[in-house]
């Protein structure tokens, strides 16, 4: 995979296109990203004895890693290469 946890990525292409954020978490079987800030989507919860009212919980949801590209500190802009520090 070419993102790793920790790295700034740019998103390339979908309903949030243009927007950056850190990866939060990979998965390789699903070759799938979890983006901090990006694919936030409502989630519903299930009123509990905590909470018996229940709520809507907004939260990011993974997208697939072909629609992000890490992202040059320098330009701004998204790379093939992994820059070097």
């Amino acid at each position: 995979m070419h993102v790793k946890r920790g790295d700034q990525v740019i998103v390339i292409s979908g309903n949030d296109k243009g927007t950056t954020g850190e990866v939060l978490q990979v998965d390789r079987g699903a070759d799938k990203v979890l983006v901090q800030g990006v694919n936030i989507r409502v989630k519903h919860e299930k009123p509990t004895q905590a909470n018996p009212q229940g709520e809507r919980v907004e939260r990011e949801f993974p997208i697939h890693s072909s629609n992000v590209m890490l992202l040059d500190p320098s330009t701004g802009k998204g790379t093939r290469k992994r820059p070097t520090a």
